[in-house]
């Protein structure tokens, strides 16, 4: 059993980093429940093939049903937390805000995942990640020299300062719950995280170590000891040679130890640098500069895809990836030393299992019948 085992969570079904956090919850133990609706909406997976839904079973509730709030708030009663990415105001109207829970259950934490958060001027804008991250002084910064920044796929804002934070924000919560044995709500937005992920380089810009050009800095591709490269075969590797004894060693195994070049930190020499560097990498596929790199303390590593890495031997010692029901995907992590977590069960299609969560849940066959009848549940 994972370190949250004995916690109960609902969550209300969603896109993105809502089931993010409750994957992260359930695959450290917590009896998380995905409450689905029968319209699960344009951009929804199988959710029976979706890794992101692991790990906990799934109710479905038509809850612009009144019977369907009134179910809701039973199972409110019997849970530490609920997690629900809404726009706000939306679970308002539906009758199932964090007044009325935190009224059927005092120390329920409610989880509120959204972008711009639960007030301020952008708080019902409809934007996504991209938006996020563009206005939290992220997008700005991740880019090459001269052409426009790139969108980090949906890491940042969705999964690293959305969903990632909210499951901290929960168990940070559920912990203040044992001593003050009082819920409160947790205000997840992604603008508010996505900008605490950058806490690092705000720093850095503040020190006058950060340019705001970007691509001209030793962490944002302007430095050529610390990129990216082609290689003969069309692949690319990766170079992390920040520190001097690493940068010594790159410039030993690329042949460059003797080549007349500025000091490593000297910026008006990086173009050089790169052109040379880019020169000698192409000489080689990316396998023979693994076998090359192997043991070298140069700060490599080959740029591998998503297959790729499953295969990879370290990955593969590490038992990184687990396969359930029949996706092979990443394994919970971290780990722990005695309460390790794992993934409780496959993917749930949507109501796979309402008749068995109402039971479990308190509701007698009969209600669960009424239910069905009137079409609270489905």
């Amino acid at each position: 059993m994972g370190p949250l085992g004995g916690h109960r969570i609902i969550e209300i079904a969603g896109i993105g980093p809502g089931p993010y956090c409750a994957m992260l919850l359930a695959d450290m133990g917590a009896e998380v429940v995905r409450v689905a609706r029968p319209d699960p909406g344009i951009f929804a997976r199988d959710p029976a093939r979706s890794p992101l839904n692991r790990g906990r079973r799934c109710i479905c509730l038509n809850l612009k049903h009144p019977e369907a709030v009134g179910a809701l708030l039973r199972m409110v009663e019997r849970a530490d937390g609920l997690i629900e990415g809404f726009r706000p105001g939306v679970m308002e109207r539906l009758g199932l805000g964090p007044e009325p829970c935190l009224a059927r259950n005092p120390r329920l934490v409610y989880g509120r995942m959204t972008g711009f958060g639960q007030e301020g001027p952008l708080a019902s804008t409809v934007v996504h990640d991209i938006n996020y991250i563009a206005l939290a002084g992220v997008l700005a910064h991740i880019g090459r020299s001269g052409q426009p920044p790139t969108p980090p796929i949906n890491l940042v804002g969705d999964f690293g300062g959305g969903g990632l934070l909210l499951a901290f924000g929960m168990v940070c919560a559920l912990l203040e719950t044992v001593r003050s044995e009082r819920g409160q709500v947790v205000d997840a937005a992604m603008v508010d995280g996505a900008a605490c992920l950058m806490t690092m380089f705000h720093a850095d810009q503040q020190a006058g170590t950060w340019r705001d050009e970007r691509g001209n800095n030793l962490l944002d591709s302007g430095a050529p000891f610390y990129d990216v490269y082609e290689t003969a075969d069309g692949r690319y590797i990766s170079i992390g040679s920040l520190e001097p004894q690493f940068y010594s060693e790159l410039l030993a195994i690329t042949g460059l130890a003797d080549a007349e070049l500025s000091p490593q930190f000297d910026q008006e020499g990086w173009p050089a640098l790169r052109q040379r560097l880019t020169e000698v990498f192409r000489t080689r596929t990316r396998d023979e500069w693994c076998e090359i790199m192997a043991n070298r303390d140069v700060c490599f590593a080959p740029v591998l895809s998503m297959a790729e890495a499953r295969q990879h031997p370290h990955q593969r010692a590490r038992d990184s990836y687990v396969e359930v029901g029949g996706v092979l995907q990443p394994r919970p992590a971290p780990r722990f030393s005695r309460t390790q977590p794992d993934v409780q069960q496959p993917p749930a299609d949507n109501g796979e299992h309402t008749d068995a969560v109402l039971a479990d849940w308190g509701f007698s066959q009969r209600e669960i019948s009424a239910l069905r009848k009137s079409g609270a549940a489905v």
